[in-house]
């Protein structure tokens, strides 16, 4: 048992409530909302600049476009975006995008490595091969997700990503001016 510096054992007031439990500021708990609905809209804003892109991709026909030309694009057109936003309208959540984009891969992830293999569809493939040939590989695809593994998981984690730095880079700004 500790004891004060008079040798008497410790009060009741030597531990009071307030040094173990911080009361929630409720100014943080009511800006939570605030902050999940522009974590929403600048997701939205990245992923919509993605479609946008994708779309003047389609007039061009997809397969003459190469799949680097497009991750490239992917990732640039919506740090653009990002970054122009984020400048307009300064708000701290926007390069948390890059959270969503993490998360959504994952996801994709977890389901291309729960598909099963067959002839054309990743035939004898280990997991890392699954993964590579479904997500990066240029020139081959595994077949799974019908061939759509760029599409679904690469290209739009590669806009959220993108989206994220570029507002980054517009919130520097901000603090070196201030």
């Amino acid at each position: 048992m500790s004891t004060q510096p008079s040798g008497e054992p410790p009060t009741e007031s030597a531990f009071e409530p307030e040094d173990f439990f911080a009361p929630e500021d409720d100014e943080n708990a009511a800006n939570l909302t605030e902050q999940a609905v522009w974590v929403l809209i600048h997701t939205l804003m990245a992923v919509g600049s993605w479609i946008v892109m994708m779309g003047i991709i389609t007039f061009f026909k997809p397969e003459s476009v190469p799949v680097l030309i497009t991750l490239v694009l992917s990732f640039m057109i919506p740090l653009v975006v990002g970054n122009t936003f984020t400048r307009i309208k300064q708000n701290e959540m926007a390069p948390y995008t890059w959270l969503i984009g993490l998360i959504w891969f994952l996801i994709v992830t977890l389901w291309i490595l729960d598909m099963p293999t067959g002839p054309n569809q990743c035939f004898h493939c280990d997991a890392s091969q699954k993964l590579y040939l479904t997500f990066l590989s240029p020139i081959e695809d595994s077949g799974l997700i019908d061939g759509q593994g760029r599409l679904v998981g690469t290209w739009p984690t590669a806009a959220l990503v993108g989206y994220g730095i570029g507002a980054r880079f517009a919130l520097k700004r901000k603090a070196k001016k201030a």
